[in-house]
């Protein structure tokens, strides 16, 4: 590892407690990362995805606060770790992160085609992972029409208001950039595309819930990696 990569390999080994801490982690990987760098431009993405629901915690939008708190934090830290491990090893982390991680460095790349390529692995591979890490530590269960689960689509709601940052942020209002970037996908369809990831991720917690403890639970999570990982690789082509 050179200088840089070492220190932000560090950074990654220090647990993050609270969301304040996630964003302070997130801000660190942003100022030591290239502005072209593919996991930069994810990670700026999320860096303000993750302060809006740190002022949607703030302002108590949520019925399980504490739930949602802790989901923030676990959800982040599979992020890390994924990050972590392939910066101590080409290739080692999940194989949902892969595609982005392999094409970090490609140019020209749109910057947002890195962001949903790491919205794919984050939410369609690691949020169910969270939804169910999160509900053992604190007990309880995973359920739909429940509070943890009224809170959880409470989040799109929050997505939805970051929605001119990120277009802002990414394709700096205009469609033709979103066109360039993904074909006939326009910019509504990529916003709400991470609405329906995340559904999809709920049903997943389900499943993954009902399948815990079982010799199932690994093969299911596995699969699921692979799969995310090839839709990936198709974002990045």
């Amino acid at each position: 590892m050179d200088d840089s990569t070492g220190g932000l390999f560090e950074l990654l080994g220090v647990r993050a407690r609270t969301v304040a801490e996630v964003i302070a982690t997130m801000e660190a990987i942003d100022q030591r990362l290239d502005r072209a760098d593919g996991v930069g431009c994810f990670n700026r993405l999320y860096l303000e995805t993750t302060r809006q629901v740190g002022s949607a915690l703030d302002a108590s939008r949520f019925e399980d606060p504490a739930f949602m708190e802790r989901l923030d934090v676990v959800f982040a830290g599979l992020y890390f770790d994924a990050l972590r491990r392939e910066l101590a090893a080409r290739g080692s982390g999940p194989r949902a992160w892969d595609a982005l991680f392999e094409a970090r460095a490609r140019r020209p790349m749109h910057p947002l085609r890195f962001a949903l390529a790491g919205m794919n692995a984050h939410i369609n591979y690691d949020l169910a992972r969270a939804v169910v890490l999160t509900a053992r530590e604190l007990g309880g269960a995973v359920a739909s029409d429940s509070a943890r689960h009224r809170d959880f689509l409470a989040i799109n709601r929050v997505l939805a208001d970051t929605e001119a940052g990120v277009k802002r942020r990414f394709v700096e209002g205009s469609l033709a950039a979103i066109d360039a970037a993904l074909g006939d996908v326009d910019d509504r369809t990529a916003i709400w595309s991470i609405a329906r990831a995340r559904d999809a991720a709920w049903t997943q917690s389900l499943v993954l819930w009902t399948l815990r403890g079982t010799a199932l639970e690994g093969a299911y999570a596995a699969t699921l990696d692979r799969s995310v990982g090839l839709v990936g690789r198709a974002l990045l082509v």
